[in-house]
């Protein structure tokens, strides 16, 4: 028998309907469309505005896309691994409540967090308990309403950041396709950089706390963008020596939708051609561990069975990587 390799078998995705515009932001705060899309690349992004509903929400709505289109039993998932940086509360597990309700009642459920890089963190993970034997579908959901964590006050952060949801099944693979390798990263020299001050057990949520505005994530944007251009660079161009392959065998690149810069700075770094580089930033902003799945999402229909595809991200704490995979199937 072959060796057990895991791959992706389906994708879905969700985004909310509210479209934040670069032209509505210029109404809220002091920026304007040419400063955001020559600085970020985004034109709009999506926003939950719903009363009540969170992001498990969003990855449901995700899963459900997946379900569907892929004709699974959800009886049939064995785990569901939720990629989130802004869950439901702090305590009770976004992920479990998600499984239940999408009937997936036999799988057991946790969630992942390691901010923008929370998906890519899962995608190991997920085909680890795949190639382990012990599991055959481990769904994986990347969503974020990161809307509920943003002062919308604060230009440096409003601009880039909005909500949505992504899913991928992970299956065994018994001819070389899915996932060959991955380098991944952390450095906690980050914690300061990008984060949420309080709410957590250093500082717990107080009335002070909340006049303050500190339950909304700040970051140094000059350095957090400084460390996303090298280390997400320098993880990719090792991905592809590691593995042999050069800028003609790789038929695309998955990046993080962070800001349009670090994109092109990745790609570079690659040799890659720009329409190698699958990008949706304009449309959704940053949506964390949204990002990558919804990237596959939309651009589903382009990718072959065979192909080589390398995925990278970057986020808060720091926490960076790339993986390598193969594609498993060509979209009916």
């Amino acid at each position: 028998m072959n060796a057990i390799t895991a791959a992706i078998t389906a994708v879905g995705g969700y985004v909310p309907d509210f479209v934040l515009s670069n032209k509505v932001l210029e109404t809220m705060v002091d920026t304007n469309d040419e400063w955001i899309t020559s600085r970020t690349g985004i034109k709009e992004r999506r926003i939950l505005k719903e009363e009540g509903k969170g992001t498990s929400f969003l990855a449901i709505k995700a899963a459900q896309d997946l379900i569907q289109k892929a004709n699974i039993d959800p009886l049939e998932i064995d785990m569901v691994i939720m990629a989130t940086a802004t869950p439901d509360m702090p305590v009770a597990s976004t992920g479990v409540y998600v499984a239940t309700e999408i009937g997936a009642t036999n799988a057991f459920a946790y969630d992942l967090q390691a901010a923008c890089s929370s998906f890519l963190y899962g995608m190991s993970t997920a085909a680890a308990y795949v190639q382990s034997g012990r599991y055959k579908k481990v769904l994986l959901i990347g969503a974020d309403k990161m809307s509920s964590i943003i002062d919308y006050t604060d230009r440096a952060t409003c601009i880039i950041f909005g909500d949505g949801a992504g899913a991928v099944l992970f299956e065994p693979n018994y001819e070389g396709y899915g996932l060959q390798d991955e380098y991944l990263r952390s450095d906690g020299v980050g914690r300061d950089f990008l984060k949420i001050p309080a709410g957590g057990s250093v500082l717990r949520t107080s009335a002070q706390t909340v006049e303050e505005n500190m339950h909304n994530i700040i970051q140094d944007g000059k350095t957090v963008f400084k460390y996303a251009v090298t280390n997400m660079a320098d993880a990719s161009e090792l991905i592809l020596q590691r593995n042999n392959l050069t800028n003609e065998n790789v038929n695309w690149l998955v990046p993080h939708q962070a800001n349009r810069r670090i994109i092109d700075a990745t790609a570079n770094r690659m040799n890659l051609e720009e329409e190698k580089v699958l990008v949706n930033i304009e449309r959704y902003g940053n949506t964390t561990s949204a990002t990558l799945p919804l990237v596959l999402h939309d651009f589903e229909k382009k990718l072959k069975k065979g192909d080589n595809i390398i995925f990278a991200a970057f986020g808060g704490g720091f926490t960076w990587g790339s993986i390598y995979l193969k594609w498993a199937y060509d979209t009916k």
